[in-house]
């Protein structure tokens, strides 16, 4: 079995694996802003580099850039489609949505900079397009988790195998599809919205509405640092080696997802574990 099969087959389940003990111990926020981190985008981009080559992949990395905008549809979508539907219908509407948005950003044809301030832009606004943050009677039997609350039984677990595999099948789909459609469509879909189908699915039919709505609220905050890996990745795969391109691009993302904690936990700042009826998005 070569290494790439390896990549794609288990690292990928491993990281939704880590995010969702998060998401039970610390909330659904915390869940959000990690799983926004580039743990799905990262090794489907890699397999694309180590497949097709540094100048593809740094194409598909200024693809999967602008398509943070088509997934903050996607999100916001779902959430307003969860004020008066379950989750099936929500995630078709959220999908619909996703698939619109990539066919019109692709008529777009800007540098790579332009592309990460329009997504900074849309990042900036995504989070007062959320509808206000509220438990009703469609949560009322599983109730919404609290930061630190241990979970227990064998219902909330028993999801936990099915998110790894679904995960490992629909990253195998997307990159296997990548690498035959050119740069810029499969740095689309390298950013399909696979921990939001998985993780917010899940989620809404095990712990309810207002715990997936939290969490998508959170991957808004998860993206900036996201953004930030898909610029450096595609500038420096033009001109340095895959090695240091990746290197630089995680700690760049890396050092942008402490700051915009520090600035979420700051004093007078939303907590992004939070699930307080009523409230908006995070300021």
């Amino acid at each position: 079995m070569s290494l790439i099969l390896l990549l794609k087959l288990f690292l990928v389940p491993a990281l939704i694996y880590a995010v969702t003990l998060v998401g039970r111990k610390w909330g659904p926020g915390v869940a959000g802003w990690m799983s926004a981190f580039p743990i799905m985008s990262g090794p489907i981009l890699l397999t694309v580099t180590l497949e097709q080559g540094a100048a593809f992949a740094a194409r598909a990395a200024e693809g999967t850039l602008l398509a943070v905008v088509a997934v903050l549809v996607f999100s916001v979508v779902y959430a307003w489609g969860a004020e008066r539907a379950g989750m099936a219908l929500s995630m078709l509407a959220a999908l619909l949505a996703w698939a619109a948005s990539v066919a019109g950003l692709q008529a777009l044809n800007l540098p790579v900079v332009a592309c990460f301030a329009l997504v900074v832009g849309a990042l900036l606004l995504a989070p007062r397009l959320f509808p206000a943050l509220r438990t009703d009677a469609t949560d009322a039997t599983v109730p919404v988790r609290e930061p630190g609350r241990k979970t227990t039984g064998s219902a909330q677990a028993s999801d936990l195998p099915w998110r790894m595999l679904a995960g490992a099948l629909l990253v195998l789909a997307v990159s296997y599809s990548a690498a035959t459609i050119g740069p810029r469509l499969s740095g689309f879909f390298a950013m399909f919205p696979v921990m939001s189908t998985v993780l917010v699915g899940f989620s809404h039919v095990r712990s309810g509405r207002a715990f997936a709505v939290a969490l998508l609220r959170g991957m808004v905050f998860g993206y900036f640092a996201f953004a930030t890996f898909c610029l450096v990745l595609s500038l420096m795969l033009r001109e340095g080696s895959v090695a240091a391109a990746f290197g630089a691009a995680f700690v760049c993302a890396l050092a942008v997802q402490l700051a915009v904690k520090h600035l979420m936990v700051a004093p007078g700042a939303a907590t992004v574990g939070s699930v307080t009826p009523g409230q908006r998005g995070a300021r």
